[in-house]
């Protein structure tokens, strides 16, 4: 009977055509080998070193080494979340396979264990990942009322000036009605030229950010650590930069046409060149009483069109 209802074309339980692993491994094999050697043949030096750090920069300011913990971690979590769920799946893969072409699995509607189980795990998950992004947050926004020295920031479209303090420190200074110097040095790109913010090495620097236009963000890579610049309001940011070197910088904020050209460079350098480096701007004339914030300073910038946007602010 079952032979001639086969005949006839009827199926009996649940009928599957029978599939050759024999290829489907030869071709998994052969795809694992190229995607190794593509890996391989790709990783130089540089590539090597990045993935050591897990494509984060190197830290170069005694704050970056939190930034890059929360990172380092939040990968170790995921990939052992990864490596778990994968062996489940493996393993139901393997375990509750079909073994013959008129089985059917058993049913199962539910099981309270382990909804309990995968609705609990990740909000326990999210609420470790919360308490530690909170607590690096803490540390990176955290302002130390007594710095060594203060920089007055500008963000403009689409540039940025730098106004470094000559003389004694106010520390009490709020950096909007009231500054921390009496007189200042400034550096200044335009459209032609990007401006190099200098630093001294192992000194705690705040940074108070001022924009006369729109929002931007300032950052830079290698510190691990950006704020937004407002305008209207002053935004602070302290760092401690510890490894002497040129890194780059940049507004994170699409700031309008010309955001891409909104770079700037970074030098930290012993207190000795950065002293010596105040005293070359002083002797260019590039000294002001009050720190350049905005007003007609921002009006134009050489390489911006007349009719372009930024050209009059």
């Amino acid at each position: 009977m079952l032979e001639k209802d086969r005949e006839r074309g009827s199926s009996v339980g649940l009928q599957v055509p029978k599939l050759s692993g024999a290829p489907v491994r030869r071709t998994l094999r052969v795809a694992l080998l190229g995607a190794a050697m593509l890996v391989l043949a790709g990783c130089s030096e540089a590539d090597q070193h990045q993935i050591r750090n897990l494509a984060m920069p190197d830290r170069a300011t005694a704050e970056g080494p939190f930034t890059y913990e929360l990172w380092k971690w939040a990968w170790v979590a995921a990939m052992v979340t990864g490596v778990i769920v994968w062996g489940l799946i493996g393993y139901a893969v393997v375990k509750f396979r079909r073994r013959s072409d008129d089985e059917v699995p058993r049913q199962t509607r539910y099981n309270l264990p382990l909804e309990v189980f995968y609705t609990i795990a990740p909000v326990l998950m999210c609420v470790v990942f919360f308490f530690h992004t909170v607590r690096v947050q803490d540390e990176i926004t955290n302002i130390d009322p007594q710095p060594d020295m203060t920089v007055e920031v500008m963000g403009q479209q689409w540039t940025w000036t730098f106004n470094h303090g000559v003389g004694e420190q106010d520390t009490t200074a709020d950096g909007e009605e009231t500054f921390a110097y009496d007189e200042y040095v400034y550096e200044s790109g335009d459209g032609n030229e990007i401006p190099t913010l200098w630093l001294p090495v192992d000194q705690t620097i705040q940074f108070n950010l001022h924009s006369p236009d729109v929002i931007h963000d300032f950052g830079v890579p290698a510190f691990l650590t950006k704020l937004d610049v407002i305008p209207g309001r002053v935004n602070k940011l302290q760092v401690t930069p510890t490894v002497i070197g040129r890194y780059a910088g940049k507004c994170y904020e699409l700031c309008g046409v010309s955001h891409s050209r909104m770079l700037f460079n970074v030098e930290v350098v012993s207190q000795a060149d950065y002293d010596a480096h105040l005293e070359e701007l002083a002797a260019a004339g590039q000294t002001a009483d009050a720190p350049l914030l905005g007003g007609s300073f921002v009006n134009d910038q050489a390489g911006l069109d007349d009719e372009s946007e930024g050209s009059n602010e």
